[in-house]
């Protein structure tokens, strides 16, 4: 039967015909060998020509690895946040459920384990049904063909390399043919079919079968049963079009076109797919969060990003190790505790608003590892500054956050506290602190014995008390005065070395070892502050922060190790001392305790202010955990103000303290973490190793005088013999000492032994009055208002 006329294609549409025949049956004869060229000749193109052409093409594509997510993990495994460019998680052939594999052969190259990289059949179908359309390029691809367009548009680089993957001409179609021959000679069909399960996009952001299963379903790649098998097979072809969430319609209609399909083939019987077809998609969808932003600790993310992104180790810049954190399928084991983290963020948004005109951080430092356990802002992250959003990370360092840091205030005593423990003086040195005093600035001295360079004087003023007082009452009550004229002893060069070596960020000695140094007068960020106390805490052993502990590649092979990084940098004896005078802060009478932030466990602490109340710090630590606590004032543009007259967290701030207003938000987080911290305590400090300790006199009473005198030295005392008294001790055993037993007196002093001659004292004269008292002399068998025991 003849074709009408107005249907006959006209000439030029049968050579394109003829060309794409040509074309086709060159080919095939590099895929086939000694297959002719029979319709060369018609369009005048040599055989060999066209076949010089395919052979010419490069004929190897190197399949590069998979871009996968990164996981950030706590000590236990539980994922603290994930990091990917392309959400995807490859697994082996062998993890994926068959029903899923036959659900994507039937759908997509039925005939994949019979024929080589073309499927010779589907194509000449494919070509020839395209050019009677109008010449578009569709169907037709095997498996491997379509894994190698996925696999370059994944490595392309550029706009243009982009373009020429995806484009729909013959060129592009050829040139993956070339490479499709190449994988199939090169690697099995197994290799190829799992590299295309994970290539392959299946929309609303998941990359592979193990992310689209857990993303649509829940569940994973090797679980995956044939209804949800079919409706993950159905999305490559088309992954918006038929986005089973967006478009459960379409989602559902082509899932049932994969199950007759997988009927149509006997893979399944008719009735079973009939009977699949009348469920609904039964989806369960499980958000990946990306990035930081997204975190259970997003603070902490940041930093342990940027900690890694200043890590030569992981690439040679920047961009080669951001790649390889957001690509890589990396495991990074880290030293959170989320129980720490989610105390802290609650304390924090509780006393320090988003939109308040004041910013609140938590930093929190195990000592003797130098382990991060948490960090925990008020800003919170995100683009809208609006709701108090910032992505500064105000808890940590600048060169991991951006943040320029706050002046500590008074937290800096500490350093001037050790140094001067370290170069001997003794605890109980006593210095008058006045109100206010006048120091010429020479008086200083700084490294290598220099005077200090200046002829200014320095009036420092003291807030709380004055007096003459020692090392422990001027801490305790952090007397301004007080320590503007320790530093005049200890001078200012080792107090700013040791902050160094405790890990305070100071690097500009110009303006930071100043007689205000014992001020806090450099800007320190939470972390820091927290990290120096730490070394307090672990009786001067210096453990560098660090918020991970290694690195997995994508096979769970450690690609990197983080070490602890410790040094020894003050005496232990040196640091057991600092802590002693610092518990007094939690004890009775003490700033931290009278504003209820006292533990029940051992713990010391010392506050800060700064100058016009701009920043407020509490910073306590037990020997498990040291915590920085920062309030400072800041407004909209990150500019310093003052806390004075502000509403911080809903609270009027008539005037800001480190003990009233940073304290609260410190115990607010450590009143719940005391309940799983160990009650260990601070090692007392040696009275032979450090002067002037604060030490109680051991009760030695009825000891020989030989026993007694070698338990007071233990206790770092020397000893005097005071004779003879009477007492009902037996006679030549210690009746009392002076000063007496649970007295505390500086280790070093003079204990005088009083010795009992047997005879007890005589009973006191009864007085007619009511109210008179027995044994005046107090305690147990005192002499003459001697102190006795108590």
């Amino acid at each position: 039967m003849s074709v009408p006329p107005g249907e006959r294609l006209p000439a030029s549409r049968v050579a394109s015909h003829l060309a794409v025949m040509a074309a086709v049956a060159a080919v095939m004869g590099v895929v086939v060998a000694g297959l002719a060229i029979p319709f060369a000749g018609v369009l005048g193109i040599g055989a060999k020509s066209l076949s010089h052409t395919v052979e010419s093409l490069p004929a190897k594509l190197k399949a590069e690895p998979l871009a996968q997510q990164t996981k950030i993990v706590d000590p236990a495994g539980v994922t603290v946040a994930t990091l990917y460019d392309q959400n995807r998680i490859n697994v082996p052939l062998s993890q994926i459920s068959r029903k899923m594999v036959k659900s994507i052969v039937a759908i997509e190259d039925y005939r994949y384990y019979q024929h080589g990289a073309l499927d010779l059949k589907g194509t000449l179908r494919a070509l020839v049904t395209n050019q009677a359309s109008g010449g578009s390029v569709q169907g037709g691809s095997s498996i491997t063909q379509q894994m190698v367009k996925m696999t370059l548009v994944d490595q392309a680089k550029t706009a243009k390399e982009r373009k020429a993957a995806t484009a729909d001409t013959y060129a592009r179609k050829l040139t993956e043919l070339r490479y499709a021959i190449a994988f199939e000679q090169n690697y099995s069909k197994d290799w190829i079919l799992e590299r295309y399960l994970n290539i392959a996009y299946y929309g609303d952001g998941a990359y592979g079968v193990q992310a689209a299963a857990r993303h649509y379903f829940g569940t994973n790649a090797k679980d995956l049963t044939w209804l949800q098998g079919a409706t993950l097979a159905g999305l490559v072809k088309n992954p918006s079009g038929y986005d089973p969430i967006n478009n459960p319609d379409r989602g559902i209609e082509r899932r049932n076109v994969v199950l007759d399909r997988l009927a149509q083939l006997k893979v399944i019987s008719q009735r079973h797919a009939d009977k699949f077809k009348k469920q609904p998609l039964k989806l369960h969808p499980v958000p990946t969060p990306n990035g930081c932003v997204n975190s259970s600790a997003p603070f902490f993310c940041d930093y342990v990003v940027n900690y890694l992104e200043h890590d030569k180790a992981l690439g040679k810049t920047v961009a080669a190790r951001k790649k390889l954190l957001y690509t890589g399928g990396l495991t990074i084991h880290t030293t959170i505790s989320l129980r720490d983290q989610r105390a802290a963020d609650n304390s924090v948004k509780k006393h320090v608003f988003p939109r308040d005109q004041a910013i609140g951080a938590l930093a929190m430092v195990e000592p003797g590892t130098g382990n991060v356990k948490a960090l925990a802002q008020s800003r919170p992250m995100g683009r809208d500054a609006g709701i108090g959003q910032t992505f500064l990370n105000y808890t940590v360092p600048q060169q991991y956050g951006d943040s320029a840091g706050f002046q500590p205030g008074s937290t800096f005593k500490a350093f001037v506290l050790a140094a001067a423990i370290q170069q001997g003086i003794p605890l109980s040195e006593t210095i008058s602190a006045p109100p206010v005093v006048h120091i010429p600035m020479s008086q200083y001295r700084v490294c290598g014995g220099k005077q200090f360079t200046s002829t200014d004087t320095w009036s420092p003023h003291t807030s709380t008390i004055s007096g003459t007082m020692n090392l422990y009452t001027g801490t305790q009550e952090s007397v301004n005065t007080f320590f503007a004229k320790l530093e005049l002893q200890t001078g200012l060069c080792e107090p700013y070395r040791l902050a160094q070596a405790m890990g305070i960020g100071l690097d500009d000695p110009a303006t930071e070892m100043v007689p205000s140094f014992t001020l806090g007068v450099a800007s320190v960020s939470p972390l820091e502050l927290a990290d120096a106390y730490a070394t307090f805490a672990a009786r001067g052993l210096h453990c560098d922060a660090r918020p991970v502990v290694a690195i997995d590649d994508s096979n769970g092979h450690q690609l990197k190790d983080y070490p602890e990084q410790c040094q020894q940098v003050i005496a232990a004896p040196v640091a057991d001392a600092v802590n002693d005078v610092l518990r007094g802060v939690q004890e009775p009478g003490g700033f931290g305790y009278d504003a209820g932030l006292g533990l029940n466990v051992p713990s010391a602490g010392k506050t800060g202010t700064t100058d016009s109340n701009m920043s407020v710090w509490f910073m306590g630590y037990t020997p498990h955990l040291a915590t920085a606590s920062m309030i400072a004032g800041a407004n909209r543009q990150g500019h310093w103000i003052t806390l004075n007259s502000q509403t911080v967290g809903g609270q009027f701030v008539f005037a800001a303290h480190g003990s009233t207003t940073a304290g609260p938000m410190w115990g607010d987080a450590m009143h719940v973490i005391q309940n799983w911290l160990p009650p260990t305590d601070f090692t007392a400090p040696n009275g032979d190793e450090v002067n002037g300790v604060l030490t109680d006199v051991p009760d030695v009473s009825g000891m020989s005088y030989d026993s007694a005198s070698s338990t007071l030295q233990a206790a770092g005392f020397t000893v005097a013999d005071g004779g003879f008294v009477d007492s009902g001790f037996s006679a030549d055993t210690v009746a009392y000492t002076s000063p007496g037993a649970g007295s505390q007196t500086s280790s070093g002093s003079t204990i005088t032994i009083y010795r009992s001659d047997g005879s007890p004292a005589p009973p006191p004269r009864r007085h007619p009055k009511p109210g008179g008292g027995n044994n005046p002399g107090g305690g147990n068998g005192g002499h003459n208002g001697g102190p006795g025991r108590g």
